[in-house]
């Protein structure tokens, strides 16, 4: 049988060959200038359908009430801790039913001068308006407030039948309760060192400079019930 392209005659078939080099360049140069324009960033990258993707449905922040403060802050102390948590069973081996947290953390706690507790007669002038006496509630030391970028679980172990429970649910109040004891153990620390006697000094000096500024020479700053 006789090609059939071989009846055609010769200017259609080599007009059609030119038709298809040019399609096929054209076609060529768009590949080229597409991967060209996604290597220098002009395009957007080609996404993978199963990437793993974050939506944040989170609602807005809520004012639940505002507290005027007359609250001076003199001192602030850094802490860090180390929580060593285990809940398990009597009688139960370990790698059955065991909990085991280690976890470091670390937090901030302020000790301040409340200004608004400040009563009557706590300033006495003297005559002769040289000297002034005054007297203030004693320093306060205030709750832990946790770094969270600065905390971090150092540790864990989990038995089997706690590792089944994380995978149907687990315990949402776990962390919640590792948080705690760690603010617990360094608001107490707080408590036991000498942040209260920091305080006491910085808010002196401070009042001290500030009343001479005023023009008294004897400046006399006491506390009630400072130890």
């Amino acid at each position: 049988m006789d090609d059939p392209t071989s009846e055609l005659p010769e200017e259609p078939r080599a007009r059609r060959g030119r038709v298809l080099f040019w399609l096929a360049g054209a076609v060529a140069l768009v590949v080229v200038l597409a991967l060209s324009v996604q290597a220098v960033g002009l395009w957007p990258s080609w996404r993978n359908p199963f990437a793993e993707e974050t939506t944040d449905r989170s609602q807005p922040p809520l004012l639940e009430s505002i507290q005027d403060l007359s609250r001076y802050v003199a001192a602030e102390g850094n802490f860090q801790v180390v929580i060593d948590l285990e809940k398990d069973r009597k009688y139960v081996p370990d790698f059955l039913l065991n909990q085991r947290t280690l976890f470091v953390g670390a937090g901030s706690v302020e000790a301040y001068v409340d200004f608004g507790k400040i009563g009557d007669g706590a300033v006495v002038e003297s005559a002769d308006g040289t000297s002034v006496e005054i007297t203030l509630p004693a320093p306060q030391v205030g709750e832990a407030a946790l770094d969270l970028e600065k905390s971090y679980v150092f540790a864990e172990e989990r038995g089997l039948i706690n590792r089944l429970g994380e995978v149907f649910g687990g315990d949402p109040n776990r962390q919640q309760q590792v948080y705690q004891l760690a603010q617990e153990r360094i608001t107490a620390a707080a408590n036991e060192s000498g942040l209260r006697q920091r305080a006491e000094e910085n808010t002196r000096k401070m009042l001290e400079g500030l009343l001479r500024s005023l023009g008294y020479t004897k400046i006399t700053v006491s506390f009630t019930g400072a130890t």
